[in-house]
Parts: C-alpha cells; sequence; structure tokens
C-alpha cells in the first residue's frame, strides 16, 4: 500500500489521526508522565488541534476538484505554519533560554487580563519555564520534533492535492 496513491480521503484521514495521536501523547505526557506544558506547548496543541479539524473535515467533505483541494492545503500550510512558527520560537528559547527564568502566568489568566491579542504577544516573548528541556527523543526536544511534525504535515496536506485515486 503506497500512500501516494492513496485517495485525498484517506490522506487527509491519515493526517488527522496524526494529529489526533500527537494531541493524545501530549495529553499522556502532562497527566500521566506530570510534565506541565508552558505557554509554548498550549499554543502549539491549539494549532494542532487547528490542523486536524482542518485534516477531519477536509477528509469528510473530500473534494473532487484539485482548486477545492488546494483550498483545503491552503487551510492545512496556514495552521502548520502558525505551529511552526511557535514551535520554532519556542524551539529558539530553549536553545538560548533567557538570562532570567521567570515562571509567567497561565495562558487562561494572561487571556483574562490583557485579551487574546496581549496575552498572544506576552507568550511569545516567553517565559523562563518555556526554556526548560523535560523530554527528549533522539537529542531533539519535544518543540524540536513538533516543528518536524509540523513541516511533515504540511508537505502531507500539498501532496494530497494531486490524490491518485478519486475519493
Amino acid at each position: 500500500m503506497n500512500p501516494l496513491r492513496w485517495s485525498f480521503r484517506s490522506r487527509y484521514f491519515v493526517g488527522f489521526l496524526a494529529c489526533a495521536g500527537l494531541l493524545a501523547y501530549a495529553l499522556y505526557v502532562q497527566f500521566v508522565k506530570g510534565l506541565m506544558p508552558c505557554e509554548f506547548c498550549i499554543l502549539q496543541r491549539i494549532a494542532f488541534a487547528a490542523l486536524g479539524m482542518v485534516f477531519l473535515i477536509g477528509a469528510l467533505h473530500a473534494p473532487k476538484s484539485r482548486g477545492g483541494r488546494s483550498v483545503y492545503a491552503g487551510l492545512a500550510g496556514i495552521a502548520a505554519l502558525a505551529g511552526a512558527v511557535v514551535a520554532g520560537r519556542h524551539l529558539w528559547v530553549q536553545l538560548f533560554p533567557p538570562e532570567i527564568a521567570t515562571c509567567g502566568a497561565g495562558l487562561e489568566f494572561r487571556v483574562a487580563q490583557q485579551g487574546w491579542v496581549g496575552a498572544i504577544q506576552k507568550v511569545l516573548t516567553a517565559s523562563g519555564d518555556c526554556s526548560m528541556i523535560d523530554w527528549s527523543f533522539l537529542g531533539l526536544g519535544m518543540p524540536g520534533w513538533t516543528l518536524l511534525w509540523y513541516l511533515g504535515l504540511a508537505l502531507w496536506a500539498v501532496l494530497a492535492v494531486k490524490a491518485g485515486k478519486q475519493s
């Protein structure tokens, strides 16, 4: 079974399953392993959820035209790009931590106090807890892996535009 010969519907459903699996793993690491997510982690989860929803809706709709498929690829690309930007910034903060590590307020508190725009601006300035590397696999921390997943899933979404079989 060559994945490059799968239908658009199958490819997008696999993309949805990948996003769901990544979110499930993030919850496992949080609630079973006890690693609390930082603000960047929360934003990356939101981006994976948005990307997963694009994949799911695209799989259910399964447009036949290249134009319709391109719309879903564009939406998936936007969600993946947003996640990749946050993951890249998170990776940067881990590689070059701030001199003074300060723990920031939770995302919910920031939104209540500053609104969404102010909260996102504050989150992207990073707090010290975002610089900690609590988990790694093959020498790469979680933000590095999420960055790779965002790039891979964006490529997967674009390749699905030219799906071999009709759904």
